[in-house]
C-alpha cells in the first residue's frame, strides 16, 4: 500500500478512466506504462519530447509511486505441486 504521507501532486487515480488504474493526472498516461517505457530504455526528456502534455516532474512522481508500491514487498519463492 502506498505511504499516505506522501502527497502526490501529479498522480491520480479514477474508476471511469482505465478502470482505476494510478495514472499522471489529466491524462490516460498509467504509472505502468510510463515504467514500460522506462524498461524499454526510453528517458524523461525522450518521453517528454513525444508527449509534449506530460511534464518531468510528473514521470518523476511517477517513477516514486511505482517504487512505494513495491517497497517492503515481501516476495516468496513457492513450490507448486503438480
Amino acid at each position: 500500500m502506498i505511504n499516505m504521507l506522501h502527497n502526490f501532486q501529479y498522480i491520480s487515480s479514477n474508476p471511469a478512466i482505465l478502470k482505476g488504474k494510478p495514472c499522471i493526472a489529466g491524462t490516460r498516461i498509467s504509472i505502468e506504462i510510463v515504467l514500460e517505457w522506462m524498461a524499454s530504455g526510453a528517458t524523461l526528456p525522450e518521453i517528454v519530447q513525444k508527449y509534449p502534455h506530460l511534464k518531468i516532474p510528473a514521470l518523476q512522481e511517477a517513477l516514486l509511486y511505482a517504487a512505494l508500491m513495491f517497497k517492503n514487498e515481501v516476495i516468496r519463492e513457492i513450490k507448486i505441486v503438480a
